[in-house]
């Protein structure tokens, strides 16, 4: 079962920046990845323009911001046993539902996107404090730690 955070990162990086790939150039494999979370696939440039709009909410510094943030959502509200509910049909508007949920529950500052350039990988930071800054330590912390050290070595 996907949590919010967890569809909502996995919808993110549908774009691999580090290996030059994006899962919605490829109509196939976008209709898999949508099928895999049981959701209909978007039309593949309404769902680029949300992931965009998002990743760029989130921090993206290839992605322009400032804009309106406007996208077009299907979503209804369906009264269930357990009350008043937000659904949607596809993949963006279920998407769109799990960051709203995410806003409700004050967990929206913990999706981010890994400052590496090479890699710029959305995660959702689980720290006690929410100060995660890499999406990981092993990974792009230590290469970025190890950049840093080199530069301060050389220059001294």
């Amino acid at each position: 079962m996907h949590t919010d955070a967890s569809l909502v990162v996995e919808f993110l990086n549908t774009v691999n920046v580090e290996e030059g790939t994006d899962l919605l150039e490829d109509p196939g494999q976008w209709r898999e990845w949508a099928a895999a979370h049981a959701l209909t696939a978007n039309p593949a440039a309404e769902a680029r323009a949300a992931r965009d709009a998002l990743r760029a909410a989130i921090g993206d510094p290839r992605l322009p911001g400032g804009s309106d943030g406007a996208v077009n959502v299907g979503t209804r509200i369906s009264l269930t046993a357990d009350g008043p509910a937000l659904v949607a049909d596809d993949v963006v508007g279920t998407v769109f539902i799990a960051c709203a949920r995410l806003v409700v529950r004050g967990d929206w500052i913990r999706l981010k996107i890994c400052p590496a350039d090479t890699c710029l990988w959305a995660f959702y930071d689980e720290s006690r404090n929410r100060s995660r800054t890499w999406c990981s330590m092993r990974v792009c912390g230590n290469r970025e730690k190890a950049r840093g050290w080199r530069a301060r070595a050389a220059a001294g």
